[in-house]
């Protein structure tokens, strides 16, 4: 859970997947040279990419309410929520298998 007193850019750097607009995309990078976020997602059969500046990213404000970011792009304004994954290894499945 992102704490309001975070920045976006904190929060990014915490998180596995980003849910933008309600669309979930695990594809999200900075730029090293112009520092611009990058995220992608598709949205059926349609390959969607927004690209937000550092201010941009730097303005995003947290809602309490709705536990996710405001952030406003050239295409308008949307809606970030960062999200952690899960993972697992298969090693100790292994180690069952020989019982």
């Amino acid at each position: 859970m992102t704490a309001m007193t975070d920045t976006l850019l904190l929060a990014l750097d915490s998180c596995d997947m980003l849910l933008i607009d309600g669309l979930h995309a695990s594809d999200f990078w900075l730029e090293e040279d112009e520092a611009d976020l990058h995220i992608e997602c598709m949205d059926g059969r349609t390959l969607k990419h927004w690209v937000f500046t550092p201010a941009q990213v730097e303005a995003a404000t947290f809602d309490t309410t709705l536990h996710c970011w405001t952030l406003t792009g050239d295409s308008g304004e949307h809606r970030l929520e960062c999200l952690g994954a899960f993972g697992g290894d298969n090693d100790e499945g292994d180690e069952h298998a020989d019982a």
